[in-house]
């Protein structure tokens, strides 16, 4: 399926976003939509975008990290962009593993003080 235009709450609703925060990022410029007097229309590229920020939204990217990500690709090519991305996806996997273990930790404190508690009430 080839998507040719989305209005803006064609976009909001495809992506479950607000309206704000699709506004948000096209202020801080990592959509550009099509401008039409007041009307904006999203092509496949902006589409494309909207997909791989929400994705590096999940994984923990800060919106900084993504707008330079990917004025990366428009500047020096795919091979700098996925060196990049390599580079993030790397630090961001140390940070997850490291909340990681510290919730694990939590956990086993916290069904620990479960069991004993169990245990004095008898």
């Amino acid at each position: 399926m080839t998507i040719v235009r989305l209005n803006f709450k064609e976009m909001c609703a495809r992506f479950d976003v607000t309206p704000r925060t699709l506004r948000y990022y096209e202020y801080i410029e990592l959509l550009a939509p099509e401008r039409q007097g007041r009307q904006r229309f999203y092509s496949a590229r902006e589409v494309a975008r909207m997909t791989l920020i929400l994705r590096g939204r999940s994984f923990g990217f800060s919106l900084e990290e993504i707008r330079q990500w990917l004025l990366i690709y428009g500047t020096e090519g795919s091979r700098q962009q996925s060196e990049r991305l390599v580079e993030m996806s790397q630090r961001q996997l140390k940070v997850l593993k490291e909340q990681r273990a510290q919730l694990d930790l939590t956990i086993n404190d916290l069904e620990n003080v479960l069991s004993e508690s169990k245990a004095a009430l008898g």
